[in-house]
């Protein structure tokens, strides 16, 4: 059985700043399979919310350098998904009103239960529904890539206090990892970002700080199966294609790789987040 560290040729890593959609058409199909194909899935959105990574504590310890907890009264997770990121903001602004911003009406219902002290609005990056000058910081976990950036960055310039920070952050799987590399490749992940990148952003925004760091968040197996599930090529494909999808994992992970069914395994991520503060 060849090595988890033996791999035939693959193509090269992502050269991208943002995935790649035809128009924005193509991108609104695209973000309604997590409406539409997730909220009826057998796994849905709670299985979602169990495979999908978290965000690094970095990630939120640089965000209070910026944002003390003792100046912030109004925090917003904008296209909160499940809350990935949701609860972690609550946890740092204990005091602070939490709201959560999720245009599917599958995620917010899981949601409610993952962060039951956040009130949960429907709503998208670019038309939140917020007050003007209301939201001391303004997150957006893995969904910048999904919105119209100039649209989006006015919303956040309009909704932001004075003083005010928003963070948009990405996890991407360690593709300079070679098995991890062509794992994406299987698992058709199309939000691999090259190192290095910076998120396009409109002109109101200033970039104040960023992090850039590896990790790993340990799975199963059958996990990993489940995390493909919960892309949107999975979701968009037909039985076959999905099926097709399933049974290459398990030969690559099981068979190829050797990796046990019960056995933990450490998937590396590469995180980004940036910070910003509206222009002067």
């Amino acid at each position: 059985m060849p090595g988890r560290n033996e791999h035939p040729p693959i193509p090269p890593t992502s050269g991208r700043d943002k995935p790649l959609f035809r128009d924005a058409s193509d991108r609104f199909r695209a973000g309604a399979t997590f409406d539409d194909d997730l909220g009826s899935s057998a796994d849905g959105a709670s299985g979602y919310h169990r495979v999908r990574p978290g965000y690094p504590a970095e990630v939120i310890a640089a965000l209070t350098q910026l944002a003390h907890a003792s100046s912030v009264h109004t925090v917003c997770d904008i296209g909160a998904g499940t809350g990935k990121l949701t609860s972690s903001l609550a946890d740092a602004y204990p005091n602070a009103e939490v709201l959560a911003v999720e245009p599917s009406a599958a995620m917010r219902a899981a949601l409610k239960i993952t962060c039951p002290e956040a009130c949960v609005l429907g709503g998208t990056a670019e038309s939140t529904g917020l007050e003007s000058h209301s939201v001391d910081v303004a997150a957006c976990a893995q969904t910048w890539h999904w919105v119209d950036t100039d649209a989006a960055t006015a919303e956040l310039s309009r909704v932001l206090a004075p003083g005010g920070v928003a963070v948009l952050v990405w996890n991407t799987l360690d593709v300079s990892i070679p098995w991890v590399h062509r794992l994406s490749r299987i698992m058709h992940a199309g939000d691999i970002l090259r190192p290095g990148f910076y998120p396009t952003v409109g002109k109101q925004m200033e970039l104040a700080s960023e992090v850039r760091m590896g990790w790993e968040q340990t799975l199963r197996l059958e996990d990993i199966v489940l995390l493909a599930r919960t892309r949107s090529y999975w979701l968009r494909s037909k039985e076959a294609t999905r099926a097709k999808v399933e049974d290459n994992l398990r030969w690559y992970l099981g068979e190829h790789l050797g990796f046990g069914y019960d056995e933990g395994i450490a998937l590396p991520y590469r995180c980004d987040a940036f910070y910003y503060r509206t222009a002067e």
